[in-house]
């Protein structure tokens, strides 16, 4: 507990030596007939210090500072309007802004600058209904990203959140796996993931991984909370993601974006999109499609993605939006290889007959509704639905894939095939009260999750060597129904204790079930639960002290939960074996941590965490009586990582001309530190207890650490990035010698360089060049022991990426 005692020490010692900023804003804001808005949003801009306006729409910022401010000013159904106050003026004199109704073809008033480099931002206190105050947060503008957004290369998309680990298993785009502070990275299903606020996790107590995968090209923000969020978002020790995709301009009837890559290896990416406002619709709808050969032999992708988005504003108060997502490809697996291929040739491949292919939808009704002046209501109903199908050789890295001389043919394939039917329905209301002169927001709601998996696993396949789903025999290994009813409650309160000081205390109890019918070759129904129950509280508390407008320290704590689901009883490789008695995971999340700026040269975010996972679950590479390997599932045991995390960047060159950035150089380092090691646990190994306490935790480095030169001049602006990762094991164990198959092993410690520019050529057209490990290092992230095969996967090397941009 000694992390608890210094995240109080530093959050109590920083409360008693803050001083008091200088500069007060105060205002009315009102609409077109000079009435009083009540609960608008005030915030300034680059900053997460705001308020809310009273009764009277009067609004105080007491600790704004001096200089140049702009205020961003919102309020549901009212267009965003934009202040600018130039910092000459008496800023004891009250401002008076007036806010148009969303509605009609008004037309927003924003004042911007020439945002050349994006640095971390961070959500304000309250956003889209959700209290964040507290939380440890980030938000990445991906206009500003200097990276390989076509195939979603997630170690320069995050380059600037710290303790961000990337497995690298799948250059070609079609997936993000990342995880934070020590967490599982496979399809970041550690994570509450999500689209606009919509959950995309395919199933969450069936098979919590996201297939759905959306063009990076469509996003215009990533939001990320870590672990201290799960009360509002889900259990999940992860935190949430949140993809929120571009947004129409509303300003014009129609626009048009086009944006097209190419590259090596084969690469080809279009992506095209339409929106624009008539009357009381706005909508946005985009096609992408990607093609790549692969950086290694039989890794052939395509994918393809679709996106519309409806939006009705009834009135200032109503307004109903309407969304579709689909996500789709096609990708051939080359296989796992032993470490001694991948020295030998990390391009190679072991497997030409393997294919993996997702076809997922998200669709989702929103409904906000403003009740009353202090009251919103937001009613979401959402699904996921498609298939994840696969048709390959599931085997060891050694075990070849080969013509069976017999009978001139080669061996068929499992064939295997999930549909998901999952619905998800939240009521969510936010309510502001006054204590004393003090607004305060409570936040609660109820979520019902209803989700039917069809898993059929085991069918026997072609001989063939293309993507085929049919089976030679019509009866199938495994024909299974996982479903699934969830209901969960949940309570925030944001107390503003002064107008510095926040506290919001929190649970949510989750409480269902899931059955299972159908069949399953070869297990006894006796080795089975036909149902898996879970209900468990959760309860977590946060507190935030605001030094000035952009700097503030938080703390937080966050109880979280993993139960254990029919996916881990019934492991899909016929490679793998369920350990009988599986135990639900619960563990925490604790943190600290302080952030702001130093005038316009220097900005920081330093962290501290503790993360508490019980009854972990993960995998073990063992032998069988015959000496054969399988790969053992169990609760191997209880894990804490104790963590540092700090993003700093230094800025010490700024000129400007005219308001606008001419010039800029900066410096950043995003970079963490783990202690992730197993406190107790034991595995059985040739009916012995093997005991792994001590041990580090697999796929965990110690240290992950990204920095980076940036230079901008005008409308051209490059980045040079280098990427360190530490060595991290492959099991519990720690084994160090890697074994025949690949499987076990040291993961070794690697850096890579990246170099990305952009050149704004006109407001309206944008050429980007990216070449990626440009001193082509040879490396592999993680040895699986599940999907895509247990085994080496070779990370790309060298690679260039061209894009042009069109925006009209």
């Amino acid at each position: 507990m000694r992390y608890l005692y210094i995240l109080l020490t530093l959050f109590l010692t920083t409360i008693a030596n803050a001083q008091n900023p200088e500069g007060k804003i105060t205002g009315k804001v009102q609409n077109k007939n000079k009435e009083a808005i009540e609960g608008a949003s005030v915030r300034i801009k680059g900053s997460t210090q705001g308020t809310i306006t009273d009764k009277s729409g009067v609004f105080t910022l007491p600790n704004a500072g001096k200089g140049t401010h702009t205020l961003i000013i919102s309020s549901v159904g009212y267009q965003t309007y934009t202040f600018k106050l130039d910092g000459k003026s008496d800023s004891s004199t009250p401002v008076e802004i007036s806010l148009h109704e969303a509605v009609g073809n008004l037309q927003e008033v924003v004042i911007s600058g020439n945002k050349i480099n994006t640095q971390v931002e961070y959500m304000p206190d309250i956003h889209n209904n959700y209290l964040i105050a507290g939380k440890k947060n980030e938000v990445i503008q991906l206009n500003g990203v200097n990276g390989n957004i076509a195939e979603k290369n997630a170690r320069q998309i995050f380059a600037k959140v710290p303790g961000v680990f990337v497995y690298d298993m799948d250059g070609t785009g079609n997936q993000v796996n990342i995880s934070t502070r020590g967490l599982e990275p496979h399809r970041s299903w550690e994570f509450n993931i999500r689209q606009n606020g919509i959950i995309t996790n395919s199933d969450m107590y069936g098979y919590p991984a996201s297939h759905y995968s959306p063009a990076m090209e469509s996003i215009e923000r990533v939001e990320l909370i870590r672990g201290s969020g799960s009360l509002q978002y889900g259990a999940q020790f992860g935190g949430m993601i949140n993809y929120v995709t571009k947004q129409a301009d509303s300003t014009r009837a129609f626009s048009f974006e086009s944006q097209n890559s190419g590259g090596s290896f084969g690469l080809f990416s279009s992506y095209n999109a339409i929106g624009g406002k008539t009357g009381k619709l706005t909508y946005y709808a985009y096609y992408q499609k990607r093609h790549s050969d692969g950086y290694r032999k039989n890794s052939k992708s395509d994918a393809e993605s679709q996106f519309v988005s409806l939006i009705y504003q009834f009135n200032a108060r109503l307004r109903l939006k309407a969304e579709l997502g689909r996500s789709k490809y096609v990708y051939q697996i080359p296989g796992p290889l032993t470490d001694d291929m991948f020295y030998q040739d990390p391009q190679q491949s072991t497997r030409s007959r393997n294919y993996f292919n997702p076809d997922i939808y998200v669709p989702s009704i929103v409904l906000d509704w403003k009740l009353s002046d202090r009251t919103q209501l937001r009613w979401t109903n959402s699904g996921v639905f498609g298939d994840r199908n696969s048709v390959m050789i599931d085997a060891f890295a050694n075990v070849p894939d080969a013509i069976d001389p017999a009978t001139n043919q080669y061996k068929n394939r499992q064939v295997d095939i999930d549909n998901f039917n999952s619905l998800t329905t939240e009521l969510r209301l936010v309510h502001q009260y006054q204590i004393g002169s003090m607004t305060s927001f409570l936040a609660g709601g109820i979520q019902y999750m209803n989700n039917d998996l069809h898993r059929r696993q085991l069918g026997k396949g072609t001989t063939g060597s293309d993507f085929d789903l049919t089976l030679v025999d019509p009866n199938w290994g495994r024909d299974m129904h996982f479903k699934t009813s969830n209901v969960a409650v949940f309570v925030e309160n944001l107390l503003y204790l002064t107008r510095k000081l926040t506290v919001s205390p929190g649970f949510r109890i989750e409480n269902g079930a899931t059955d299972m019918t159908g069949y399953i070759k070869n297990y006894k129904p006796e080795d089975i639960p036909n149902t898996i129950k879970h209900n468990f509280p959760l309860f977590g508390v946060n507190v935030q002290y605001r030094l000035k407008p952009d700097s503030r320290i938080y703390a937080g704590f966050s109880q979280a939960y993993r139960p254990v689901i029919f996916k881990d009883i019934i492991p899909g490789s016929v490679l793998e074996l369920a350990d009988k008695n599986l135990k639900d995971a619960e563990g925490y999340n604790l943190e600290a941590g302080i952030n702001g700026k130093i005038g316009d040269v220097l900005t920081y975010d330093i962290g501290v965490f503790q993360l508490l996972y019980k009854n972990r679950l993960g995998q073990v590479v063992l032998n069988d009586a015959n000496g054969q390997p399988y790969i053992f599932r169990t609760n191997v045991g209880n894990s804490l990582t104790n963590g540092v995390e700090a993003y700093i960047e230094y800025k010490p060159v700024q000129t400007k001309k005219d308001g606008n950035i001419e010039t800029e150089l900066s410096f950043f380092t995003s970079s963490s530190y783990f202690d992730a090691t197993y406190q107790k646990g034991s595995v059985v190994v040739n009916n012995e207890n093997k005991s792994i306490a001590g041990n580090r935790l697999e796929s965990v480095p110690k240290w992950i650490s990204r920095n980076g030169i940036q230079f901008a001049y005008r409308k051209f602006n490059a980045t040079l990035q280098y990427s360190y990762v530490g060595d991290s094991y492959a099991d519990a164990f720690n084994t160090e010698t890697p074994s025949a198959n690949g499987a076990k092993g040291l993961v070794p410690a690697y850096g890579i360089f990246d170099f990305n520019s952009t050149l704004r050529i006109t407001r309206n057209y944008t050429l980007r060049l990216g070449i990626n490990n440009f001193t082509n290092v040879q490396y592999f992230t993680k040895r699986p022991t599940m999907y895509p095969g247990a085994g080496v996967w070779s990370s790309d090397g060298r690679s260039i990426v061209l894009s042009f941009g069109i925006k009209l």
